[in-house]
């Protein structure tokens, strides 16, 4: 089953807000969800002992550079994706996780181009391509944005990522209350009030794209159905000639 992996070296950029959103949006649409929290700051594991009622999808706290891979191992058996908020920082955790991961998701704050904590993280996956011959698909994705941006802006960034072959997504995580008040409030932004937070529907709509955007980039492997063995149709009894009685 496909690890989905959020990774930026720098705090600030939204990796957790839209790691915890796509966990929440995957897990609604039915599907089997783990999240892995990797981050030291434990943000989601926090996140989950506030929730009123548990959300769909299971979290694994205290993931370290020993156990991650055999923790994805475990997983893959009974789930359908596994999301892992990676931490912040160098380290062999980062380097792990990126090593196990399907496709790694570098979110980058608004239009920061020169942002060192998503360029460090390219580089890496880079290093494991030329050196270790290994190939890990990768996105870059624009966090924070604000709602006023123009879209002249965002093709503008996307060109410029474009020429050093970087794939961004079309679907940026908009800048809205709903991403703060859920981690205040213990809840995924489907469960928060409407009446109490400005532009909830736009915040829920925001995240229904882009997690459209990420599933058509890691979609599941569907296993063609087996092929049912023909059933032999049973032969017409044979009709015996009788002669009449004189």
């Amino acid at each position: 089953m496909p690890v989905i992996t959020f990774a930026n070296t720098k705090g600030g950029a939204g990796k957790t807000t839209m790691a915890l959103v796509t966990a929440g949006e995957l897990a609604k649409r039915g599907f089997r969800v783990a999240m892995l929290d990797a981050d030291p700051q434990q943000w989601v594991s926090r996140w989950m002992t506030r929730m009123a009622k548990m959300p769909k999808f299971s979290i694994v706290a205290n993931i370290d550079a020993e156990n991650i891979e055999q923790t994805i191992k475990d997983l893959k058996k009974k789930t359908d994706y596994i999301v892992v908020d990676l931490p912040c920082g160098l380290g062999s955790l980062l380097a792990e996780g990126l090593g196990l991961s399907d496709h790694v998701f570098v979110p980058v704050q608004g239009c920061a181009l020169d942002a060192a904590g998503g360029a460090q993280v390219l580089d890496i996956l880079k290093k494991l391509d030329s050196e270790c011959d290994i190939r890990i698909a990768h996105s870059v994705a624009l966090t924070r944005v604000s709602s006023i941006i123009t879209t002249r802006a965002l093709l503008a960034v996307k060109g410029m990522l474009a020429q050093q072959g970087v794939n961004v997504l079309n679907i940026p995580l908009i800048e809205r209350a709903a991403y703060r008040d859920m981690f205040d409030a213990g809840t995924l932004i489907d469960a928060l009030d409407p009446e109490a937070v400005s532009n909830l529907a736009k915040a829920q709509e925001n995240a229904r794209l882009l997690v459209d955007e990420i599933a058509r980039l890691v979609p599941l492997a569907v296993k063609a159905p087996r092929a049912k063995a023909p059933v032999a149709k049973a032969a017409a009894p044979r009709k015996v000639a009788t002669k009449k009685a004189a």
